[in-house]
Protein backbone atom coordinates (compact mmCIF):
# COMPACT_ATOMS: atom_id res chain seq x y z
CA UNK A 1 0.00 0.00 0.00
CA UNK A 2 2.52 2.51 1.12
CA UNK A 3 4.45 1.74 -2.37
CA UNK A 4 1.26 2.28 -4.40
CA UNK A 5 0.96 5.51 -2.47
CA UNK A 6 4.55 6.79 -3.35
CA UNK A 7 3.91 5.80 -6.82
CA UNK A 8 0.43 7.98 -7.51
CA UNK A 9 2.43 10.70 -5.61
CA UNK A 10 5.27 10.43 -8.28
CA UNK A 11 2.32 10.12 -10.97
CA UNK A 12 0.67 13.17 -9.91
CA UNK A 13 4.13 15.80 -8.74
CA UNK A 14 5.07 14.86 -12.51
CA UNK A 15 2.10 15.69 -14.58
CA UNK A 16 1.98 19.06 -12.12
CA UNK A 17 5.43 19.59 -13.16
CA UNK A 18 4.79 19.22 -16.95
CA UNK A 19 1.99 21.57 -17.15
CA UNK A 20 4.23 23.88 -15.65
CA UNK A 21 6.29 23.10 -17.93
CA UNK A 22 3.80 24.40 -21.00
CA UNK A 23 2.92 27.35 -18.76
CA UNK A 24 5.45 28.99 -19.85
CA UNK A 25 5.44 28.81 -23.40
CA UNK A 26 2.20 30.90 -23.02
CA UNK A 27 3.72 33.54 -20.95
CA UNK A 28 6.03 34.27 -23.94
CA UNK A 29 3.58 34.03 -26.05
CA UNK A 30 2.04 36.97 -23.68
CA UNK A 31 5.48 38.74 -23.58
CA UNK A 32 5.42 38.67 -27.15
CA UNK A 33 2.18 40.65 -27.31
CA UNK A 34 3.44 42.77 -25.29
CA UNK A 35 2.00 42.33 -21.72
CA UNK A 36 3.83 42.97 -19.03
CA UNK A 37 4.93 40.54 -15.82
CA UNK A 38 2.07 42.25 -13.49
CA UNK A 39 -0.46 41.59 -16.11
CA UNK A 40 0.35 38.25 -17.09
CA UNK A 41 0.83 37.29 -13.22
CA UNK A 42 -1.68 39.59 -11.99
CA UNK A 43 -4.42 37.46 -15.02
CA UNK A 44 -2.98 34.38 -13.55
CA UNK A 45 -3.90 34.56 -9.61
CA UNK A 46 -7.02 35.88 -10.40
CA UNK A 47 -8.92 34.01 -12.62
CA UNK A 48 -6.95 31.06 -10.86
CA UNK A 49 -8.81 32.52 -7.34
CA UNK A 50 -12.14 31.98 -9.18
CA UNK A 51 -11.35 29.00 -10.85
CA UNK A 52 -10.82 27.37 -7.83
CA UNK A 53 -13.87 28.69 -5.46
CA UNK A 54 -15.93 27.43 -8.51
CA UNK A 55 -14.55 23.79 -7.89
CA UNK A 56 -14.71 24.07 -4.35
CA UNK A 57 -18.75 25.07 -4.37
CA UNK A 58 -18.52 22.34 -7.12
CA UNK A 59 -17.23 19.60 -4.31
CA UNK A 60 -19.32 21.24 -1.32
CA UNK A 61 -22.40 20.66 -2.68
CA UNK A 62 -21.98 17.59 -4.49
CA UNK A 63 -19.96 15.31 -1.46
CA UNK A 64 -21.69 12.87 0.46
CA UNK A 65 -19.76 13.49 3.58
CA UNK A 66 -19.09 16.80 5.70
CA UNK A 67 -15.79 17.86 4.44
CA UNK A 68 -12.80 19.17 6.59
CA UNK A 69 -12.49 23.14 7.20
CA UNK A 70 -9.38 24.49 8.29
CA UNK A 71 -8.43 25.85 11.68
CA UNK A 72 -7.80 29.69 12.12
CA UNK A 73 -4.18 28.73 12.66
CA UNK A 74 -4.32 26.79 9.44
CA UNK A 75 -5.52 29.78 7.44
CA UNK A 76 -3.25 31.88 8.90
CA UNK A 77 0.49 29.66 8.05
CA UNK A 78 -0.91 28.61 4.67
CA UNK A 79 -2.15 31.91 3.97
CA UNK A 80 1.75 32.91 4.69
CA UNK A 81 3.09 29.84 3.18
CA UNK A 82 1.22 30.67 -0.05
CA UNK A 83 3.52 33.81 -0.46
CA UNK A 84 5.93 31.28 -1.92
CA UNK A 85 3.61 30.99 -5.14
CA UNK A 86 4.09 34.63 -6.21
CA UNK A 87 7.32 35.41 -4.44
CA UNK A 88 9.05 32.70 -6.65
CA UNK A 89 7.78 34.37 -10.03
CA UNK A 90 8.83 37.75 -9.07
CA UNK A 91 11.61 36.86 -7.74
CA UNK A 92 12.66 34.51 -11.27
CA UNK A 93 11.64 37.89 -12.58
CA UNK A 94 14.35 40.35 -10.86
CA UNK A 95 17.07 37.73 -11.68
CA UNK A 96 16.34 37.84 -15.27
CA UNK A 97 16.83 42.08 -15.21
CA UNK A 98 20.57 40.97 -14.42
CA UNK A 99 21.69 37.54 -15.61
CA UNK A 100 20.60 35.46 -18.69
CA UNK A 101 18.17 33.49 -18.48
CA UNK A 102 19.67 30.46 -19.08
CA UNK A 103 21.24 30.75 -15.74
CA UNK A 104 18.22 31.97 -13.96
CA UNK A 105 16.70 28.89 -15.17
CA UNK A 106 19.81 26.38 -13.60
CA UNK A 107 20.01 28.64 -10.42
CA UNK A 108 15.60 27.80 -10.22
CA UNK A 109 16.70 24.49 -10.42
CA UNK A 110 18.48 24.39 -7.49
CA UNK A 111 15.40 23.36 -5.71
CA UNK A 112 16.22 19.74 -6.33
CA UNK A 113 18.98 20.16 -3.95
CA UNK A 114 17.48 22.44 -1.80
CA UNK A 115 14.60 20.52 -0.94
CA UNK A 116 16.67 16.98 -0.44
CA UNK A 117 18.63 18.86 2.10
CA UNK A 118 15.29 20.28 3.77
CA UNK A 119 13.58 17.25 3.85
CA UNK A 120 16.99 15.24 5.12
CA UNK A 121 17.13 18.20 8.30
CA UNK A 122 12.73 17.54 8.87
CA UNK A 123 13.33 13.86 8.89
CA UNK A 124 16.68 14.03 10.60
CA UNK A 125 17.98 11.05 7.99
CA UNK A 126 20.88 11.46 5.49
CA UNK A 127 19.85 11.20 1.85
CA UNK A 128 19.88 7.82 0.51
CA UNK A 129 23.11 7.68 -1.83
CA UNK A 130 20.45 6.94 -4.88
CA UNK A 131 19.14 10.41 -4.26
CA UNK A 132 22.25 12.10 -4.32
CA UNK A 133 23.31 10.55 -7.37
CA UNK A 134 19.86 11.18 -9.03
CA UNK A 135 20.36 14.97 -7.76
CA UNK A 136 23.85 15.21 -9.57
CA UNK A 137 22.13 13.89 -12.64
CA UNK A 138 19.42 16.11 -13.15
CA UNK A 139 22.06 19.15 -12.13
CA UNK A 140 24.21 18.09 -14.90
CA UNK A 141 21.24 17.71 -17.03
CA UNK A 142 20.12 20.90 -16.32
CA UNK A 143 22.94 22.48 -17.38
CA UNK A 144 22.79 20.64 -20.58
CA UNK A 145 18.85 21.38 -21.28
CA UNK A 146 19.67 25.17 -21.33
CA UNK A 147 22.77 24.55 -23.48
CA UNK A 148 24.56 26.70 -20.66
CA UNK A 149 28.26 25.29 -21.88
CA UNK A 150 27.95 26.91 -25.48
CA UNK A 151 26.39 30.39 -24.33
CA UNK A 152 28.67 33.45 -24.00
CA UNK A 153 27.32 34.77 -20.31
CA UNK A 154 28.57 37.69 -18.00
CA UNK A 155 27.68 36.83 -14.31
CA UNK A 156 26.00 39.23 -11.96
CA UNK A 157 25.96 38.52 -8.27
CA UNK A 158 22.44 40.51 -7.83
CA UNK A 159 21.16 38.21 -10.39
CA UNK A 160 23.15 35.16 -9.11
CA UNK A 161 21.07 36.38 -5.35
CA UNK A 162 17.51 36.67 -6.54
CA UNK A 163 17.63 33.64 -8.99
CA UNK A 164 18.63 31.46 -5.46
CA UNK A 165 16.41 32.92 -3.17
CA UNK A 166 13.30 31.90 -6.52
CA UNK A 167 14.92 28.22 -5.59
CA UNK A 168 14.42 28.86 -2.06
CA UNK A 169 10.90 29.53 -2.52
CA UNK A 170 9.99 27.26 -4.51
CA UNK A 171 11.08 24.50 -2.26
CA UNK A 172 9.02 26.38 0.15
CA UNK A 173 6.08 25.45 -1.94
CA UNK A 174 6.93 22.25 -2.58
CA UNK A 175 7.28 20.97 1.07
CA UNK A 176 4.52 23.45 2.83
CA UNK A 177 2.36 21.19 -0.13
CA UNK A 178 4.24 17.84 1.56
CA UNK A 179 3.81 19.00 5.12
CA UNK A 180 0.65 21.68 6.21
CA UNK A 181 -2.75 20.88 6.51
CA UNK A 182 -2.66 17.41 4.82
CA UNK A 183 -6.56 16.44 6.46
CA UNK A 184 -7.68 19.50 4.06
CA UNK A 185 -9.67 18.92 0.62
CA UNK A 186 -6.96 19.73 -1.78
CA UNK A 187 -9.46 22.66 -3.54
CA UNK A 188 -9.86 24.19 0.03
CA UNK A 189 -6.14 23.75 0.82
CA UNK A 190 -4.94 25.49 -2.78
CA UNK A 191 -7.61 28.52 -2.58
CA UNK A 192 -6.27 29.85 0.78
CA UNK A 193 -2.31 28.66 -0.48
CA UNK A 194 -2.88 31.24 -3.54
CA UNK A 195 -5.08 33.40 -2.02
CA UNK A 196 -1.70 34.23 -0.05
CA UNK A 197 0.37 34.14 -3.32
CA UNK A 198 -2.25 36.74 -4.22
CA UNK A 199 -1.67 39.04 -2.21
CA UNK A 200 2.23 39.30 -3.12
CA UNK A 201 0.97 39.46 -6.77
CA UNK A 202 -1.14 42.53 -6.24
CA UNK A 203 1.49 44.35 -4.26
CA UNK A 204 3.89 44.04 -6.86
CA UNK A 205 1.59 45.32 -9.20
CA UNK A 206 0.76 48.32 -7.40
CA UNK A 207 4.58 48.69 -6.80
CA UNK A 208 5.31 48.43 -10.15
CA UNK A 209 2.71 49.47 -12.91
CA UNK A 210 -0.38 50.78 -11.05
CA UNK A 211 1.12 53.21 -8.52
CA UNK A 212 3.81 54.82 -10.46
CA UNK A 213 1.36 55.66 -13.05
CA UNK A 214 -1.06 57.64 -10.40
CA UNK A 215 1.71 58.15 -7.68
CA UNK A 216 4.57 60.93 -8.69
CA UNK A 217 6.32 59.78 -4.88
CA UNK A 218 5.81 56.27 -5.90
CA UNK A 219 7.01 56.57 -9.14
CA UNK A 220 10.35 58.35 -7.57
CA UNK A 221 10.53 55.46 -5.38
CA UNK A 222 10.40 52.62 -7.82
CA UNK A 223 12.84 54.30 -10.57
CA UNK A 224 15.78 53.87 -7.33
CA UNK A 225 15.17 49.99 -8.31
CA UNK A 226 15.14 50.07 -11.76
CA UNK A 227 15.84 52.59 -15.00
CA UNK A 228 12.85 50.81 -16.73
CA UNK A 229 9.56 52.65 -17.57
CA UNK A 230 8.11 50.59 -19.84
CA UNK A 231 5.85 48.83 -18.48
CA UNK A 232 4.09 51.65 -16.03
CA UNK A 233 0.82 52.03 -17.64
CA UNK A 234 -2.49 51.38 -17.22
CA UNK A 235 -4.01 48.02 -16.62
CA UNK A 236 -4.65 46.43 -19.96
CA UNK A 237 -7.88 44.00 -18.93
CA UNK A 238 -7.57 42.48 -22.15
CA UNK A 239 -5.33 40.06 -20.99
CA UNK A 240 -7.91 38.38 -18.55
CA UNK A 241 -9.42 36.60 -21.72
CA UNK A 242 -6.74 36.61 -24.55
CA UNK A 243 -4.14 34.36 -22.14
CA UNK A 244 -5.63 34.97 -18.39
CA UNK A 245 -7.76 31.16 -18.82
CA UNK A 246 -5.15 29.44 -20.22
CA UNK A 247 -2.51 31.20 -17.43
CA UNK A 248 -4.86 30.40 -14.70
CA UNK A 249 -5.41 26.44 -15.45
CA UNK A 250 -1.91 25.42 -15.93
CA UNK A 251 -0.32 27.87 -13.82
CA UNK A 252 -2.53 28.26 -10.50
CA UNK A 253 -5.14 25.61 -10.53
CA UNK A 254 -4.09 22.19 -12.09
CA UNK A 255 -0.02 22.12 -10.97
CA UNK A 256 -0.91 23.13 -7.21
CA UNK A 257 -4.04 20.89 -6.81
CA UNK A 258 -1.93 18.13 -8.32
CA UNK A 259 1.13 18.76 -5.83
CA UNK A 260 -0.99 19.13 -2.54
CA UNK A 261 -2.18 15.30 -3.65
CA UNK A 262 1.30 13.99 -4.77
CA UNK A 263 4.08 15.44 -2.28
CA UNK A 264 2.27 14.16 0.69
CA UNK A 265 2.39 10.76 -1.24
CA UNK A 266 5.89 11.46 -2.97
CA UNK A 267 7.83 13.17 -0.32
CA UNK A 268 10.43 16.22 -0.83
CA UNK A 269 12.99 14.98 -1.77
CA UNK A 270 11.65 12.51 -4.36
CA UNK A 271 8.79 15.01 -5.38
CA UNK A 272 11.31 17.49 -5.94
CA UNK A 273 13.38 15.55 -8.36
CA UNK A 274 9.93 14.65 -10.44
CA UNK A 275 9.33 17.75 -10.35
CA UNK A 276 12.30 18.94 -12.81
CA UNK A 277 9.97 17.36 -15.55
CA UNK A 278 9.25 20.98 -15.77
CA UNK A 279 12.24 21.89 -17.45
CA UNK A 280 11.91 19.34 -20.63
CA UNK A 281 8.57 19.57 -21.13
CA UNK A 282 9.02 23.70 -21.23
CA UNK A 283 11.84 23.07 -23.67
CA UNK A 284 9.78 20.78 -26.25
CA UNK A 285 6.94 22.88 -25.88
CA UNK A 286 9.12 25.26 -26.84
CA UNK A 287 10.83 23.67 -29.87
CA UNK A 288 6.82 22.38 -30.90
CA UNK A 289 4.86 25.69 -30.61
CA UNK A 290 7.24 28.57 -30.55
CA UNK A 291 9.69 26.90 -33.63
CA UNK A 292 12.74 27.85 -30.71
CA UNK A 293 15.85 25.71 -32.00
CA UNK A 294 16.95 23.17 -29.61
CA UNK A 295 20.52 21.81 -29.72
CA UNK A 296 21.87 17.81 -29.69
CA UNK A 297 22.93 18.65 -25.84
CA UNK A 298 20.37 20.11 -24.95
CA UNK A 299 18.57 16.83 -25.48
CA UNK A 300 21.32 14.66 -23.97
CA UNK A 301 20.05 17.11 -20.96
CA UNK A 302 16.40 16.36 -20.65
CA UNK A 303 17.20 12.24 -21.15
CA UNK A 304 19.69 12.73 -18.71
CA UNK A 305 16.62 14.45 -16.08
CA UNK A 306 14.50 11.68 -17.29
CA UNK A 307 17.37 9.06 -16.57
CA UNK A 308 17.76 10.41 -13.41
CA UNK A 309 13.42 10.30 -12.41
CA UNK A 310 13.63 6.78 -13.63
CA UNK A 311 16.22 5.99 -11.63
CA UNK A 312 14.72 7.09 -8.50
CA UNK A 313 11.57 5.53 -9.06
CA UNK A 314 13.26 1.75 -9.77
CA UNK A 315 12.50 -0.27 -7.01
CA UNK A 316 15.61 -1.59 -4.47
CA UNK A 317 16.94 -5.14 -4.24
CA UNK A 318 14.83 -5.24 -0.69
CA UNK A 319 11.62 -4.51 -2.25
CA UNK A 320 12.57 -6.87 -5.06
CA UNK A 321 12.79 -9.56 -2.63
CA UNK A 322 9.25 -8.39 -1.30
CA UNK A 323 7.41 -8.84 -4.40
Amino acid sequence: MQKKNVLKGVLFVGIGASIYGMLATFVKLAYQDGYTTSEVTTSQFVLGLIGLLILNFIQTITSKKVLSSPSSGEVRNLLLAGTSLGCTSLFYYIAVQYINVSVAIVLLMQSVWFSVIVESFTTKKLPQMRKIISVLIVLAGTVLATDLVNTQIEIDFKGVFWGLMAAASYTLTMFTSNKLATHLPVFRKSIIMLAGGSLVIFLFLIFAQVGPLHIDSLKTFYLNFTENTDHIHAFRYSILWKYGFILALFGTIIPPILFNIGFPNAGLGLGSIVSSLELPVSVTMAFVLLGEKVAAVQWLGIALILFAIVLMNLPSKKESAVV
